[in-house]
């Protein structure tokens, strides 16, 4: 088995100040030469990744390096790579695989907190990048990997994959653009998607001895762990996750961006929401409707963990979608219920058409990084960072609002037909898990008013406080200009 030392050996701390690594030398190569890839993270999604470029063997990719803070996940694919007779690098620390000139492009897989620093990084060192949804853990640093992109020339593929079905849902967003369906009157996502209780742990845990601590928490806050599993239910808390709304609803939330063309962020946001059902260890809401103002449509989000009753098993649907996004026209309805394929409906109901087809979201990425075109991306970083920070700007809205009686809810809310009807669905389908929201009430958020041209809030320091995070040295991320 590789050993701890094999890693430990390769994570001595970097030096301090701006990192920055000559370019590669793949851009002297001919496009027929292989790219060498590297792999950051992957205790979960990164997993897929590692297959994905694997696939892409033919296309003259190859898996180089591997590198995670974790010396057993690490252990185990290298493991898994020797029994197929290839040797691969292994790093614990990602700034030791930066300096390797013969790594073209990495691809990041790390908690959300890592994504923008691990990206930025990266492009300093000439690397390209396909990172992970959400690509940042707050709206500043999404802005300073775009910035980043554009200052190095990099390639950067944000990982929302419904971005290469341009048979499928690209199609429906050209034919609904064309007015085939009238006006857009509102794009809604969802994520009905069950999340049981993370539990309570007793006191601090201890951290497992696989683990390096520093390097896991990285620009986050290290303190103790006090949640019962360090990895994965890092996303339910803030420090270092964005809720289902920054981990599967991001997915959603940019598809219904898709729809609506819109570039910027939404001139008012605002939340409703908590964490219900259960007490745990877990901060992020698990039942939130999230309405963005645009002026042209709202684009209203729906998140809920809990089943579609107490003792159910199913999760609620919503016009034929779970996970999902319903767009609503003058002439009808478009769901999304997959990350291929759309349907179009018409007023009465009856399909109108279909739309499907999907291509290999990792291809794209090394076409792109071989073309050297950003128009060739299909989720660009500018893409991936807008529709991030809608996450990020929603639950800015939810951690600044205060507890509030229902009718208190719909009195604020009651002007706009569609977040009306929305949340007497969210309030009924609390009812169904017999959570009594005149008692365990929601937390109403604050109207926040953005300035889509300098992506901050309108006379509300608080709100602009939470854009950016605090970060820890010497894991701080740049401001790119």
């Amino acid at each position: 088995m590789t050993s701890r030392r094999r890693f430990l050996t390769q994570s001595a701390a970097a030096s301090t100040g701006v990192f920055y690594i000559a370019k590669t030398s793949w851009a002297q190569k001919s496009p027929g030469d292989t790219i060498n890839m590297a792999v950051i993270g992957f205790g979960g999604r990164g997993s897929a990744h590692i297959s994905g470029y694997k696939g892409l063997k033919n296309e003259g990719v190859k898996v180089a390096a591997l590198c995670d803070v974790d010396s057993g996940v690490l252990g185990k694919h290298v493991q898994a790579f020797d029994k197929e007779g290839q040797k691969v690098l292994a790093y614990a620390d990602m700034r030791r695989l930066f300096e390797n000139k013969d790594i073209d492009a990495v691809s990041i897989a790390t908690p959300n907190h890592w994504h923008s620093l691990a990206s930025i990084w990266a492009m300093q060192a000439g690397k390209d990048v396909y990172v992970e949804k959400p690509v940042s853990h707050c709206v500043w640093e999404g802005r300073q990997m775009v910035n980043a992109a554009r200052k190095y020339g990099r390639m950067v593929q944000t990982g929302t994959q419904a971005r290469s079905s341009r048979k499928g849902i690209g199609a429906a967003v050209e034919w609904v653009r064309q007015g085939n369906l009238g006006k857009i009157q509102l794009a809604r996502g969802l994520c009905y998607k069950r999340r049981n209780s993370i539990g309570k742990a007793e006191g601090e845990q201890k951290i497992p001895d696989t683990i390096e601590y520093d390097l896991w928490c990285g620009p986050g806050p290290k303190g103790a762990l006090t949640r019962k599993r360090l990895h994965y239910d890092w996303h339910w808390t803030w420090a270092y996750g964005n809720g289902d709304l920054g981990n599967q609803g991001i997915h959603q939330m940019d598809i219904a961006r898709w729809f609506l063309g819109e570039m910027e962020l939404a001139p008012s946001v605002w939340s409703v929401g908590g964490r219900l059902g259960y007490e745990d260890d877990g901060e992020t809401a698990n039942t939130q409707v999230i309405y963005h103002g645009y002026e042209k449509a709202p684009l209203i989000f729906e998140v809920r963990g809990l089943p579609e009753s107490k003792d159910g098993k199913d999760m609620d649907k919503y016009k034929g979608a779970g996970v999902g996004v319903i767009v609503e026209c003058e002439g009808g309805t478009v769901v999304v219920s997959s990350y291929s394929s759309a349907t179009a409906y018409d007023k009465a109901g009856k399909e109108v058409r279909k739309f499907e087809g999907s291509e290999d979201h990792f291809k794209n990425f090394i076409n792109a990084c071989r073309s050297r075109r950003v128009d060739d991306l299909h989720a660009d970083i500018l893409e991936g960072h807008l529709s991030s920070a809608l996450c990020h700007t929603g639950n800015i809205s939810h951690r600044l609002g205060q507890k509030e009686s229902p009718e208190m809810i719909l009195e604020q809310i009651k002007a706009d037909g569609f977040a009306a009807e929305t949340f007497e669905r969210m309030r009924e389908h609390l009812a169904r898990n017999e959570v009594d929201v005149s008692k365990d009430k929601l937390t109403l958020g604050p109207v926040l008013r953005m300035n889509g041209a300098t992506e901050r809030f309108t006379d509300n320091d608080s709100a602009n406080a939470m854009l950016k995070d605090r970060y820890r040295e010497p894991y701080v991320v740049p401001e790119i200009s």
